[in-house]
């Protein structure tokens, strides 16, 4: 654990930033660092399920205020985190879920992100089949799909977050996915890495699920 933020430039218009979780507690089935995603298309600038971070959040917001964010889009129920302090501070454009937990909502009204939904900038929500109202998006610029919990890393190892449906729906609506010309996926929860590439997706369609 630890209360750095890091930044890494993943493709032009594409960085990610890494954080300790506000909620993380020892048992937790996740990790306490996780990513968030910025990215530039189509003359939108999104923030992809953002997270402020607990201390150093001075270099976030820097950084951010050089090219503020136009769009917040929430990418499970999970990841509402802090949707509602990017929209006071840039006015975005709010984007999520249609349902949360009920310890967990947003104060913010947000427009319901589903399956084949495009957002601004011209990014798409994608299906995953896991049941958990996720819904990754496509960087068609940055050929990049930015993941929620769907796949998760462990051990170095991408891996897919397992679920009660994981051969009768997941798997296919994952499959599906490789119709699509991808570089490169980012997952929210890692043990060490964040960005993994096109081959290591398709590996991890073959490897037993991740089952927490």
């Amino acid at each position: 654990m630890t209360s750095r933020v890091e930044f890494r430039d993943v493709a032009k218009g594409l960085w990610i930033w890494r954080a300790e979780h506000h909620h993380w507690k020892p048992g937790d089935d996740w990790q306490p660092i996780v990513t968030s995603t910025f990215v530039e298309s189509g003359g939108e600038r999104l923030v992809l399920d953002p997270l402020v971070p607990k201390t150093g959040a001075e270099e976030l917001w820097k950084r951010l205020d050089s090219r503020p964010p136009t769009v917040a889009a929430v990418l499970i129920p999970d990841h509402v985190r802090d949707v509602d302090e990017f929209v006071r501070r840039y006015h975005v454009r709010p984007m999520g879920p249609r349902l949360f937990w009920p310890d967990d909502v947003p104060k913010t009204a947000l427009e319901i992100l589903e399956p084949d939904r495009v957002l601004p900038g011209g990014l798409v929500a994608l299906y995953d089949g896991r049941g958990r109202l996720e819904t990754p998006v496509w960087l068609p610029e940055q050929r990049v799909i930015v993941f929620g919990d769907a796949l998760t890393e462990r051990g170095g190892k991408l891996l897919v977050w397992s679920s009660p449906w994981h051969e009768k729906r997941a798997l296919p609506a994952l499959r599906e996915l490789l119709r699509l010309p991808f570089e490169q996926v980012i997952i929210s929860h890692c043990d060490h890495e964040p960005v993994h590439s096109r081959s290591a997706y398709e590996r991890a369609l073959e490897l037993p699920p991740w089952k927490g």
